[in-house]
């Protein structure tokens, strides 16, 4: 861990966060920083085989920010927490570099196996808050992930997965930074397949409507009909 390391961690605030002023305002009042910053010390205990030591540190670190990065966790240079408050990142998680979690996001393994079971994030991924990312795959370089999604399978690079389980929307309109993961107006699959199923309903009751009026309008033809030689008897008798 060097000085020009935890600079560049600091310089990556200041440009994904407008409300960072300066280097020392992060170095101060940053969580997300500061579990970066122990994490690095944790993880080179860790390495050398200090085990203990570095899961002291992690607790420690949980402790003093609410955010959880195992020791054994791989973390890329210019790596971004914002807010932090929840994140959750597994054993055998690996993260690239110039990658931004937010809030409330989990990386999270789906077995028991020791080998690799937490994912991997390539350069640049953005995880929007309360993702739920779990399992060994990876998630493509310069992917999205949406607030509150839960990814159950590997992102293409470039890609854009929201809902629940996660589905692929699109891609990012351009490589600019977007805060959240968000890319415009994509929408949730699902949720945009109810909104095609609650848009159809509202034809077909607009045409039974028209059906039924049709329908009343035939039938008071018909008693209409019905009634003219039930007339013509009365008057003939009369």
């Amino acid at each position: 861990m060097s000085f020009k390391a935890i600079r560049a961690d600091m310089d990556a605030i200041l440009a994904r966060d407008p409300a960072a002023r300066s280097r020392l305002e992060v170095a101060l009042c940053y969580p997300g920083f500061h579990a970066v910053l122990l994490h690095r010390l944790a993880h080179a205990f860790w390495n050398k085989g200090l085990k203990l030591v570095a899961r002291v540190i992690q607790v420690f670190s949980r402790f003093l920010t609410g955010i959880e990065i195992h020791p054994a966790a791989k973390i890329g240079e210019r790596f971004f927490i914002d807010h932090g408050m929840g994140v959750v990142i597994g054993e055998t998680a690996e993260i690239g570099h110039d990658v931004t979690l937010y809030q409330g996001v989990t990386l999270g393994g789906t077995s028991l196996d020791q080998g690799k079971r937490h994912p991997t994030l390539e350069d640049g991924v953005i995880v929007g808050a309360g993702a739920k990312i779990l399992g060994p795959f990876t998630v493509g370089k310069g992917a999205r992930v949406g607030s509150n999604a839960v990814v159950l399978e590997a992102v293409p690079p470039g890609a854009t997965a929201v809902g629940i389980p996660a589905k692929l929307v699109g891609r990012p309109q351009n490589d600019d930074f977007c805060a959240y993961g968000t890319t415009g107006n994509e929408q949730d699959p699902i949720a945009r397949a109810l909104d095609q199923v609650n848009a159809d309903m509202g034809v077909l009751r607009a045409r039974v409507a028209q059906l039924e009026g049709l329908l009343a309008a035939q039938r008071e033809a018909l008693e209409i009909h019905a009634a003219r030689p039930a007339r013509a008897y009365a008057d003939i008798g009369s």
